[in-house]
């Protein structure tokens, strides 16, 4: 009997010492180019452990099985997971447990308008780039901020995002929606002389699709966030210099109040984009082109953003620079030109053509 339970025991022992070079050694089961797994929702420890036996990532299912039952508070996140590399079961335990799951950075540019985004994203073989476009064509998440928006153009905030694989372009609109809103609310508390105010409703609550935007010219009139951000979307478009995008909104601001054209190329151009007709350049036939968004053929903003504007475009158009400015014309230095008078403008687009063909701005 003594000899039977010293068999016992050291089964047990050479059982429990297995285990433990199970979970705390290393091992890689899978080629050199690496292994993913996509744990499921609702997966216990234990198809998840045979999971990754059969992937090639625990050496034994059963020694990680064992291993996660000691930490039974901690649950196995669901999500895909890369390993290329050896690693030992507790380290993947870990992985899972704190749900490391695989990501890759995606990055929107200021400026970028959905079919950019939408291009980029089949590019980078994240996914179709219909896919994508159909999903902005669900402006529901933004009918408070804009209530006749069509797509989410202009509330696609621009950042890095880090994106799974696959992943869901419903999934991923309604983060970049998320983030504009952020953005937004920082924009608005931040700008001491600017007004973001909510109106009541009809039934006594807040009613979001009312909030508006008070301008610094010191206008009694009042802009609705909708429009505010199609304004910011132009100027994103119209400078790269963040220090100008104050005086161009400024701009564009007085050319509203004067129902002058804004004459802006970008609108041209994005009408275009919504066609599928835009070639790289403008013609003197793009510019008579008839749609809501040629701002040369019609005055007033465009009915809707022409690009998804960052926080620094946000700002200037939340709060124009005061000036007496209605022209602005590129310097060739990657900033403009600004005047008050169409003389003024003439001769700084002289000035412009001078620099253009290396010659000093002032030459006669």
């Amino acid at each position: 009997m003594g000899k039977f339970l010293i068999l016992i025991l050291l089964i047990a022992a050479a059982a429990g010492g297995w285990l433990w070079y199970c979970v705390n050694y290393p091992y890689s089961g899978f080629g050199s180019e690496g292994v993913f797994v996509d744990v499921p929702h609702g997966a216990s420890s234990r198809g998840v452990a045979r999971l990754l036996e059969r992937k090639g990532v625990v050496r034994n299912a059963l020694a990680f099985e064992f291993y996660a039952r000691r930490h039974p508070k901690r649950s196995l996140q669901a999500g895909e997971y890369f390993f290329d590399r050896a690693t030992s079961s507790h380290d993947v335990f870990w992985k899972l447990a704190n749900g490391q799951v695989f990501e890759q950075p995606f990055t929107v540019r200021e400026g970028e308008t959905i079919f950019d985004i939408a291009r980029d994203l089949e590019a980078a073989n994240f996914m179709p780039a219909n896919d994508f476009l159909r999903a902005t064509k669900d402006a529901a998440s933004i009918q408070d901020l804009a209530p006749h928006a069509v797509t989410l153009e202009g509330f696609l905030f621009p950042a890095t995002y880090h994106l799974s694989r696959h992943p869901s372009a419903e999934a991923l609109t309604a983060e970049m929606v998320k983030k504009f809103r952020e953005e937004w609310s920082t924009v608005t508390a931040s700008e001491a002389t600017g007004a973001a105010t909510d109106t009541s409703s009809a039934a006594g609550g807040t009613n979001e699709a009312d909030a508006t935007a008070l301008s610094s010219t010191g206008l009694a009139s009042v802009r609705p966030i909708a429009a505010v951000v199609t304004l910011a979307s132009l100027v994103e478009r119209e400078t790269p210099k963040a220090e100008e995008r104050p005086l161009v909104a400024g701009v564009f601001e007085n050319r509203l109040h004067k129902a002058m054209p804004l004459q802006c190329d970008p609108t041209v151009i994005y009408a275009l984009e919504q066609r599928g007709a835009y070639k790289g350049t403008l013609t003197l036939a793009d510019l008579r082109l008839e749609s809501p968004y040629n701002s040369y053929t019609h005055t007033g903003l465009p009915p809707g953003p022409i690009g998804n504007p960052g926080e620094a475009s946000l700002r200037a158009a939340y709060q124009p620079a005061k000036t007496n400015y209605l022209y602005f014309v590129a310097n060739t230095q990657g900033g403009h030109f600004f005047s008050s008078t169409l003389a003024e403008h003439n001769e700084n687009v002289i000035k412009y053509r001078r620099l253009l063909a290396g010659e000093q701005a002032g030459t006669r």
